[in-house]
């Protein structure tokens, strides 16, 4: 073999070391644009964490990140669309802790969280707020009204199986009331139809509602943490364990997924990305603007708190007879009394 076809033969062998080496070391970088799929409307509380996340990550990638709204069946449809994608990076997703453990007990996926990496940035209370003129001025005032007029106050969600339908089924619970509960397309379309007079009452989250609470369009009563939250430009709005002392802290986590099956090295190179995104300028601007809770959980940390939250919120489900599915089908223990 002449000298020319070992040195072509060299370089080959060194490029394919380094690649390699690349690899492993999960520096991957994409070579084209990363399309985020949003199951939800554009302006819900999904939306605005992700296109936050995808500009921030972008500039570590290298790459744009399009971010794509497929709204449909409680965002059912937008993830089955991302989990069917080609496993290679190039299709991720982003949703709420509480919709991905509930997809499978409310039949709208037989895919679980457990078939997800996650990584979640924000955590959001929901707060608990009404049209400005209804006659409620604090929680047991609205409680009372509920028990007054069983299955006449409506109240608007996100859809089937969101945060904020989740918020109602503990509420309802706790307060031993029978509100009725009125689904939407997307947290948005749930507050400006409580804005409008649609829906008497609205339990989506923070992020979706602090804004109009700010216009003095929606009335607060409380947040459904165990401490007080902060709107800047508003006050702050009281816990409901005010109230109801025994009521769990509920609230959901916001970030991106990618499917069971992406190459490791493209998960670490998400998780770097992730990284920087969480702990940047722009998203602690934007905590503070939708009075969120900043975090940053990614991969088995992540995994540890979805398997906590699938416990609380499908039994609540499924007690409540929201959820046809028992959680049992898919090894979801009870919580621990």
């Amino acid at each position: 073999m002449n000298s020319r076809r070992w040195t072509l033969v060299l370089l080959a062998l060194f490029a394919l070391l380094v690649a390699t080496a690349s690899a492993l070391a999960g520096e991957w970088k994409p070579t084209k644009p990363v399309t985020v799929i949003v199951p939800w409307p554009a302006g819900g509380a999904t939306d605005l964490t992700v296109r936050i996340l995808a500009s921030e990550m972008e500039k570590v990638l290298g790459q744009r990140i399009s971010v794509v709204n497929t709204p449909g069946a409680s965002g059912a449809i937008g993830m089955q669309n991302a989990y069917d994608a080609p496993k290679d990076g190039y299709t991720w997703t982003g949703n709420a802790d509480v919709s991905i453990v509930n997809y499978p007990v409310l039949d709208l996926m037989k895919i679980t969280h457990r078939d997800w990496i996650h990584w979640y940035a924000l955590m959001t209370p929901n707060i608990i707020a009404t049209t400005v003129d209804y006659p409620a001025k604090d929680v047991a005032d609205l409680v009372r009204l509920m028990k007054e007029k069983p299955g006449q106050v409506a109240v608007a969600s996100a859809g089937v199986g969101s945060s904020g339908h989740l918020a109602l089924e503990v509420f309802k619970r706790a307060t031993e009331t029978a509100p009725r509960h009125v689904p939407y397309a997307g947290g948005n379309p749930a507050v400006v139809a409580t804005i409008s007079g649609e829906s008497n009452v609205v339990m989506q989250l923070s992020m979706e509602e602090a804004d109009m609470i700010r216009a003095k369009k929606l009335k607060p009563l409380a947040n459904s943490s165990n401490r007080p939250l902060t709107i800047s430009g508003y006050g702050e709005v009281p816990p409901i364990t005010k109230w109801f002392p025994t009521f769990p802290s509920i609230g959901s986590h916001f970030g991106i997924m990618a499917a069971k099956g992406t190459p490791p090295e493209v998960v670490a190179a998400i998780s770097r990305a992730f990284d920087v995104a969480a702990k940047s300028e722009a998203l602690k601007k934007f905590a503070d603007e939708k009075a969120v809770f900043l975090v940053n959980l990614k991969e088995g940390e992540a995994m540890t708190m979805l398997e906590q939250a699938a416990s609380v919120i499908t039994w609540t489900l499924f007690d409540n007879g929201a959820a046809k599915i028992s959680p049992e089908k898919f090894n979801i223990a009870r919580p621990k009394q």
